[in-house]
């Protein structure tokens, strides 16, 4: 199995408790139809864990394959420095199919981001940051979108929630 490199730290976005008992990380891409997939999956399971789940994303766009995935990643990036990340992340996947600049610019509006925040998105500001999730991923032996890791290691099973909460079942005896 492969394991998380590095791990968890403070410039992750982080949904849930950092004493949370499983920790699950998410390598995606915003626009990759298999996140997209994956998305209320992960919701289903970060509603039926609650406070026993934090849940990590860290960007890993497929550029070449995905044309507006650095440009979504860059309105989230955004909308992290004005404290929207989940929000932002949460409009694009639900609107995957609608990311161009108009369409993200609309979603920051909706969520609230400031306009030196949408021209920061705009200008790639937050390009670093990306290849810094992407290079990470690297690390850690990811491939393709989504790619998730449990507890540090790389989970092989499929993004679907029922496979994952009995997966999480089994790791905890304090699962109800």
């Amino acid at each position: 199995m492969s394991g998380l490199t590095p791990p968890i730290g403070p410039d992750d976005h982080v949904l849930g408790s950092r004493d949370a008992q499983i920790v699950l990380v998410e390598y995606g891409d915003y626009q990759c139809p298999h996140c997209g997939a994956a998305y209320p999956q992960l919701k289903t399971v970060q509603k039926a864990m609650g406070d026993r789940l934090l849940f990590v994303f860290r960007n890993f766009p497929l550029a070449n394959l995905h044309p507006q995935a650095m440009r979504a990643a860059n309105f989230a990036e955004a909308a992290a420095k004005d404290g929207r990340f989940w929000e932002m992340h949460d409009a694009i996947f639900e609107n995957q199919r609608r990311l161009n600049d108009r369409s993200l610019i609309d979603y920051a509006t909706k969520v609230g981001l400031k306009e030196d925040s949408v021209q920061a998105a705009l200008r790639g500001e937050f390009d670093a940051k990306i290849r810094q999730d992407f290079k990470s991923g690297v690390r850690s032996g990811v491939n393709g979108t989504p790619t998730l890791f449990v507890n540090g290691l790389r989970f092989e099973g499929a993004p679907e929630a029922d496979g994952l909460i009995d997966y999480f079942h089994g790791m905890t005896s304090t699962y109800s």
